[in-house]
């Protein structure tokens, strides 16, 4: 079906055939620096493209890296590839069927693929990820772009053998496979890290389509991982599978307020976010943006472009749906690990951040990252659960350790946020404000005990009380501490 397919749409091997689309000039004039802006640096590296088509990408891989052997289906395509690109440097181009391609282990940096896997069946792209994973070095990145939900192009199809899935579904097929690489005196066990997942903005601005995504993953070692976080192979699992799931997240929104996932929703964030003289036009990082209510208010409120990103893909995708709905085109979300995402330095005029840091082992790490992202002048906003000093109760303890948080005094944050280079720090213990914040929201679920049971479950009710009660008492013993931080970078 596929070479039938293809064979109809590779006549005359044009740019037009291969995308599907009779815009297919202006899209890649826009699409291609876009998605090589997401690339990692590809210097000495030895890249794998996955149907290369006729070259749309070839050539800038080879300007950019090693070596590039670019594959693909169609004859067709891969002659002109070869033709217009073969001349630009070091690089091999073959015609085979992806499914059949067979490379030694470790053989490349990187492997890229655009409009590829949905042309696979489940089976074909579950073996190929294995593959993949194992062609790849350690510590070597996939990219790969696809059409979600629908098609995109406007090509006349009279028949479609293409699989539009879901990204949920590209997330945990990709983070799940495993590739045993266990050496006689050492046990190694690995698999694929998020770094990025978003919309291709082209997609979004010419066409108004939002089905267009791209994944960042890279091959990472499962060992440590697999003995944190109780048995899940990635955080990202944890978070989606434990820490919030989807039904988690409306119980939480519940008590925060529509739009909020961060303690006190719409009243701290408006509190938070004055203290930062936002203007029009200024971009905005939001690290472990939730389900993205504090974005759309400062989009709204300020005219800023703003840039959530989050690790829980269930945020993530609650987050993209509402975007949909509020038609706001300075808002944009994505999947992503804030440790492994790379960003030009002087990018953002502010980093803001509700509720998250603590997940993130490196703190000092992290902040430098924020650091170099921010621009001259630039303030970063941070509001974080931190704790008192030890020794700490034994159930806040094992609290801790369950949750999987890494948490600072308040103090200590601040010195954190001095260490990487941050001018007139603040660092406020917001304990006080938080149990007043808590015993609101107690009080607004009492009072619509009736809508919630109604809307989830009275099981779904009493854990939510019995959780905002615990965290009121471990505040009161003070076990947990609440810490509002602010810095600017010179």
């Amino acid at each position: 079906m596929m070479t039938k397919f293809w064979k109809e749409h590779s006549k005359f091997a044009t740019v037009e055939e291969m995308m599907l689309d009779s815009n297919a000039q202006e899209l890649t004039q826009h699409e291609l620096p876009e998605i090589l802006s997401l690339l990692p640096s590809l210097a000495s590296s030895d890249v794998l493209e996955l149907g290369a088509g006729i070259g749309r990408y070839t050539r800038h891989l080879i300007g950019k890296a090693r070596h590039v052997t670019a594959v693909d289906f169609m004859e067709k395509f891969v002659e002109k590839n070869r033709k217009n690109n073969s001349h630009l440097g070091n690089a091999e181009f073959i015609q085979a069927d992806v499914t059949k391609l067979d490379f030694p282990k470790h053989s490349f940096d990187m492997v890229f693929s655009n409009w590829l896997l949905m042309y696979l069946s489940d089976q074909e792209l579950k073996s190929l990820a294995e593959k993949l994973l194992m062609w790849l070095r350690p510590g070597g990145y996939l990219f790969f772009r696809e059409s979600c939900f629908h098609q995109s192009g406007d090509c006349k199809r009279d028949f479609n053998p293409t699989l539009y899935r879901s990204p949920a579904y590209y997330n945990h097929l990709m983070t799940s496979v495993l590739q045993d690489e266990s050496e006689k005196t050492e046990k190694k066990c690995y698999g694929f890290d998020m770094v990025v997942s978003k919309t291709v903005q082209t997609y979004v601005k010419v066409k108004n389509n939002q089905n267009q995504l791209c994944w960042l993953m890279q091959k990472v070692c499962r060992d440590v991982v697999q003995q944190h976080q109780g048995g899940f192979s990635t955080f990202q699992e944890f978070l989606d599978n434990q820490q919030y799931t989807r039904r988690g997240i409306l119980r939480y929104e519940k008590m925060f307020g529509s739009g909020y996932v961060s303690t006190g929703g719409i009243s701290t964030t408006k509190e938070f976010v004055d203290m930062v003289n936002l203007t029009a036009g200024q971009k905005v990082l939001d690290v472990g943006c939730g389900i993205g209510g504090g974005d759309f208010y400062m989009a709204k409120t300020f005219e800023v472009e703003v840039l959530g990103m989050d690790l829980s893909s269930n945020m993530v995708e609650i987050a993209m749906e509402r975007a949909v709905k509020e038609k706001l085109p300075l808002v944009q979300f994505e999947v992503s690990d804030a440790t492994k995402r790379t960003f030009p330095d002087s990018t953002f005029d502010v980093v803001y951040s509700r509720d998250t840091i603590l997940h993130i082992r490196d703190k000092l790490d992290l902040f430098r990252k924020f650091y170099s992202w921010l621009k001259p002048g630039g303030k970063l906003l941070i509001s974080d659960y931190c704790c008192g000093e030890k020794p700490w109760s034994p159930a806040f303890q094992d609290y801790v350790n369950q949750r999987g948080y890494i948490l600072y005094t308040p103090q200590r944050y601040g010195q954190f946020l001095s260490e990487v280079g941050f001018s007139n720090v603040r660092a406020e213990d917001r304990t006080e404000q938080f149990i007043q914040v808590i015993k609101v929201e107690l009080q607004r679920a009492v009072e619509m005990k009736e809508e919630f049971i109604q809307e989830f479950s009275q099981e779904d009710y009493d854990a939510v009380v019995n959780g905002w009660t615990k965290k009121l008492q471990r505040c009161e013993t003070g076990d947990q501490r609440w810490g509002l931080f602010y810095a600017t970078k010179e």
